[in-house]
């Protein structure tokens, strides 16, 4: 039943036991793939310029880079290592040990409830891998058990592999907001997407499933894809993919 004001208007239903979840700070997030530590120029700048160099479609849709010297990439790190929003991750793989990736809470609103992800930039050795979706769920994970009550992705409406990855991780579809930003002297659309807190226990159990050892043959193959577990968990899809 829709709860309603004295003049009959609908009104949204109460959150019951609010409390404004912190915001991320110091933490590190460790699974059984990935780690991930607050990004620090002087330790992970020049292992993840390594990491990147040589691909500069990395930052194509990126509101900064592509670096052209490792020193270029240290001073950027500098600059943003610090922040508390956007609040910056190194993500290590685990299986290889490298320093490959690099991710961000963004648009942090605790008194509303709602945390970003973004600023993704993962390395080719990093891409595809069980860790790069456990860093994803890590951080998920870490949003929702915080007390966050929405889990947002936006993406360059153009930017498809960002646009499959979202939904992929379990991230409903909410349209597209035209013009939205211009990143880099060019016009952005910006496709929005979005996990609210009663869908995360189905989507961690997808995420368990799927990261599970036995998910895997002895040649590191899935047997299930993640994709179709989280296909009943979100609200809408993505009519572009």
């Amino acid at each position: 039943m829709t709860d309603r004001t004295a003049s009959g208007a609908p009104i949204g239903a109460i959150v019951h036991d609010w409390t404004a979840p912190p915001r991320p700070a110091g933490l590190s997030l460790e699974g059984r793939y990935a780690r991930l530590d607050r990004l620090n120029a002087d330790v992970h700048a020049a292992l993840l310029h390594r990491a990147f160099a040589g691909h500069d479609g990395l930052w194509d849709y990126m509101p900064n880079g592509p670096f052209a010297s490792s020193a270029q990439y240290h001073r950027w790190v500098r600059d943003v290592e610090a922040g508390e929003d956007p609040v910056f991750y190194a993500i290590r793989n685990l299986e290889n040990g490298g320093w490959e990736g690099v991710a961000s809470y963004l648009r942090i609103t605790p008194d509303a409830g709602t945390i970003e992800v973004g600023n993704i930039c993962f390395a080719p050795s990093l891409q595809r891998t069980r860790a790069a979706t456990e860093a994803m769920h890590l951080m998920m994970q870490w949003a929702f058990e915080a007390g966050y009550r929405r889990y947002e992705w936006k993406c360059n409406a153009l930017n498809a592999p960002s646009r499959r990855a979202a939904q992929r991780l379990g991230f409903s579809f909410e349209g597209v907001f035209r013009q939205a930003l211009v990143t880099k002297g060019r016009n952005r659309d910006t496709a929005w997407f979005a996990v609210i807190d009663k869908e995360w226990p189905a989507l961690k159990e997808a995420f368990s499933t799927w990261l599970s050892p036995s998910n895997f043959d002895s040649h590191g193959r899935q047997r299930e894809s993640l994709g179709d577990m989280t296909r009943l968990v979100r609200a809408s899809s993505d009519p572009t993919l």
